[in-house]
């Protein structure tokens, strides 16, 4: 798992308390400022997921080329 997945997941996390605590107190800015934290909690994390997909997807490409041995197992 990508670092930034976790570090989004808290950043996220974070921002939603924040933003409650806004709420609960009636503070706009201490709301806004949450809000935002969660945003660039959940860019962070899918950033995380993108760089996750791109790993694996060159993971399974070498593995596949690593199970041919350069060999052409479709001639007969």
């Amino acid at each position: 798992m990508d670092s930034d997945r976790i570090k989004g997941k808290a950043e996220d996390v974070a921002g939603r308390a924040k933003r409650q605590v806004g709420e609960w107190t009636g503070d706009k800015e201490t709301q806004a400022e949450g809000a935002a934290q969660q945003v660039k909690g959940k860019v962070q994390n899918a950033w995380g997921k993108a760089k996750d997909a791109a790993r694996d997807a060159a993971d399974d490409a070498k593995r596949r080329d690593d199970d041919t041995d350069g060999k052409d197992r479709n001639v007969a």
